[in-house]
């Protein structure tokens, strides 16, 4: 009775809601896309796994940011005893470079890291995000499509008679209105879930090169230089006469 009571908006917005709750309760009917609702489960993953690695990703780089200001602390406390201590002024400043050296490409390396953080959110929290608003909105006309589907289905099963057919027949002429704002809504969903997923692929191939090139010339030059700065040490040393020699 309440069916053929509710009129328009009100008469929608009853029907989803029922066909909500019966969902939940595992009674109702519910349209399954094969295509599309794997495409989303898996962007919905996607999108936790990549907050988890961008988290992680900024964790690092505020750990490294610390760890880089330490290192140029360090290498300052290193020049002032290199001015001060004569007989060990190589030895601490030696150590006063490399630190310095390591704090400066620490800090080219925190701010690498923080641009892929960046992309990163940027992906997850509006290219990512504005596609999963577009899929609750798919959910809401695919719940009220199902709805005036059982309903049409319903109708379907009971009496036929002058008074029941023209409700069946505006049961009909309702789910088939649904059913097109549904396709419709469906398929600009699809093409979306397309395009973000050639995107996600171009954005991330570019962000995760770029990071892993960052780290290597990190890794690279700070080698380099230290092996340079130990060359020196050790060309300075062997020229140096010992205690013995002067003697």
């Amino acid at each position: 009775l309440v069916r053929f009571l509710c009129l328009g908006d009100i008469c929608a917005t009853f029907m989803a809601t029922r066909q909500a709750l019966s969902e939940k309760m595992g009674r109702g009917s519910r349209t399954v896309d094969l295509d599309l609702e794997p495409r989303l489960e898996l962007l919905k993953d996607d999108r936790q796994r990549y907050s988890q690695v961008t988290r992680l990703a900024q964790t690092l780089s505020n750990q490294l940011a610390q760890f880089t200001v330490t290192q140029k602390t360090l290498g300052d406390a290193f020049t002032e005893l290199s001015l001060k201590t004569p007989t060990l002024h190589v030895e601490f400043g030696v150590n006063a470079e490399a630190q310095k050296f390591l704090s400066k490409s620490g800090e080219t390396l925190t701010m690498a890291i923080n641009a892929f953080t960046s992309d990163l959110n940027t992906l997850i929290n509006k290219t990512i995000e504005d596609t999963m608003i577009n899929a609750k909105q798919y959910e809401a006309a695919r719940i009220e499509y199902d709805a005036f589907r059982v309903d049409l289905e319903e109708l379907n099963l009971g009496p036929r008679n002058t008074g029941t057919l023209p409700k069946l027949e505006q049961a009909q002429k309702n789910f088939q209105s649904q059913r097109e704002r549904y396709q419709k809504v469906r398929d600009d969903l699809s093409v979306k879930v397309k395009l973000l997923e050639e995107n996600k692929v171009k954005v991330l191939h570019n962000q995760l090169w770029l990071l892993h090139s960052a780290v290597a010339a990190h890794s690279t030059s700070c080698h380099r230089f230290l092996e340079h700065n130990i060359r020196q040490v050790d060309e300075h040393l062997s020229d140096a006469p010992s205690w013995l020699e002067e003697s």
